[in-house]
Order: structure tokens, then sequence, then C-alpha cells
């Protein structure tokens, strides 16, 4: 972006930060990173000293590859899949940079071996409204942006019918590498053929208890983007519930259980009109590495 202050990285510069980190992952060489004097790295919400977990195990990275990047904060984001011998798996990375060095890593890989979570056959496809560059009359102040994607996360806390933002009516969701809205063919839930909203219409997510520990870190206010982190908790005591039309279903959900994902909205004329997300079964109610209350101590150089 060309009216950043010289002080701040541009979007060239970021994207480039992200080339450099991702090659150096998939040689498995961490070494060819430029690191701040503090890092603070997480793979699947556990703080990992630099070189562990994915760095040890990756053999390539699929060809989908969706950057965004926010010049005022000196973040830049990345949804794709990692290769580990022979399972591809959904990849998401948030880098901040510092100073021109690399001084935050956030990853999650869904590794369905371990994940427990059962997504047929995810795809990794170019997706143009994600890629878009939004016309000025287009886009949505930072704040604004914000509020939409925490109006989402209102929703479906404790989804009752009420919809605390606006949704495009095409809005098209994509969970864990598989499209989980306007999708007639997909089984993995009884909504899967319905839109964003039509679906939170129903109250079909009455299961979700908690959208807590939320995290607006990444705003590209060019691309229409926002990168959210949260947990999603589920207490599990819920056993039958009614959707707003009158059907009866039976909560897919009887155990403490914990969401944790990174989720990108793309907002446009005022109005969220695709999502993306990468999650994984955590441990009910487990923190996050990322809250300030959990920071000290916390990093991993």
């Amino acid at each position: 972006m060309d009216n950043a202050s010289p002080s701040r990285a541009t979007r060239a510069e970021l994207y480039a930060a992200l080339d450099g980190y991702l090659a150096a992952l998939r040689g498995r060489d961490p070494e060819r990173c430029d690191w701040a004097g503090t890092i603070h790295n997480t793979e699947n919400n556990v703080a990992l000293q630099i070189g562990d977990g994915l760095w040890g195990t990756i053999t390539g990275l699929g060809s989908y590859d969706l950057r965004f990047a926010d010049v005022e904060t000196g973040q830049v984001g990345f949804f794709g899949s990692a290769i580990e011998t022979r399972d591809e798996s959904p990849l998401t990375v948030r880098i901040k940079i510092a100073a021109g060095r690399i001084a935050e890593v956030e990853t999650i890989v869904v590794r369905a071996a371990d994940s427990g979570l059962k997504f047929p056959d995810p795809r990794f496809d170019h997706k143009p409204a994600l890629n878009e560059i939004l016309e000025p009359g287009a886009r949505v102040p930072r704040a604004r942006m914000i509020s939409l994607a925490d109006g989402y996360f209102d929703t479906l806390q404790l989804n009752d019918g009420a919809i605390f933002t606006r949704i495009h009516p095409h809005c098209v969701r994509v969970e864990n590498g598989v499209q989980t809205t306007h999708n007639p063919s997909l089984t993995l839930t009884a909504v899967a053929r319905l839109g964003c909203e039509e679906q939170l219409r129903l109250g079909y997510y009455r299961y979700d208890d908690r959208l807590r520990a939320r995290r607006y870190e990444l705003i590209d206010e060019e691309r229409g983007l926002v990168l959210a982190g949260a947990f999603i908790d589920h207490c599990g005591r819920l056993r039958k519930y009614r959707l707003t039309d009158g059907t009866e279903l039976e909560s897919p959900v009887r155990r403490p259980h914990s969401f944790y994902l990174l989720e990108l909205f793309k907002i446009k004329d005022g109005a969220i009109e695709q999502i993306e997300a990468n999650f994984i079964t955590v441990p009910y109610r487990m923190p996050s590495p990322w809250s300030e209350r959990c920071r000290a101590g916390a990093d991993a150089g």
C-alpha cells in the first residue's frame, strides 16, 4: 500500500516475509528465517520451540495459496495445506513482523488422523471472492469489519435464530477444506444444503454454548478480510432441541468439548460474503497461549 508510513512493512514486504517463512518451513530449516529477539510461536494452540512440531515432519506444501496482510499491524496470514508424507492437511498460519523480523507465528494444522473430525474429502480450491481487491466504495472501516465478524460469533453463540450481523444471501462457508453451506450432497450436517444465514435462522447450532477468547488479529481492508481467533465451547448437556421451524433434533455433542479456530471473514458492501475456517478439537475450556494473562513465561524462542 503506497500510503503506508515508512516505519510500516508494505504488503509486498509482508508477502515476502511469508514466502521466506514457508520456504524455510518446507525445507525444515528455521535458521533461514530472520527471527526477532523474543518470539511467540504456537501450533494447534500450544506454545512450541521454533523448529518443533510441523517443522520436523513437513514434506511439502500444497498448491492452495490464500494470503492477506494488515500493514497497520504488520501481520500476514495464509490458508493452504501441509503435506506430511502421505497426508495433506488444511493449514493456517498468522505471522507478525516487528522491525523486519518475525515476532509471532500462530499455526493450525488440521490433521485428520488426530483431529477427531470427520470432514470428507477436503478440497483446496482457489476462491475468487476471497482474493478480490475491493473497490473503495465496497470497503468497510476496520471497526465495522470487526463488529460484523463479532456479530457472526454472537449469532452462533447460543444460536436461537436471531441474527446479529449482516450476511450476503449467497454467502459460502468452507470449514477444514469442506464447503458446509449450499452443499446438498454433504451429509456431515442436516443443514448443509442451506446458506449461512438460513442455517443460523433455524437455530441449528444451539448446542454451541460459548464463543470465547475472541481475537481479531488481522484486518485486510483492501481485500475486506478479517482473521479471527476463538474457541467454541460445548458443555454437552443439551440432549434434544427444536429448530425455529419446529423440527426436533438431537445434539451432536453430548460431552464437554471445545474447538480452537482461526476463521476468515470476507466483508463486502457491509455484509459477510464468504467464510473460511480451520479448526481442531482441544480439551474442554482449554485456554489460549495468546491471551494476555497466559503470555508471561510462555514465549518460545
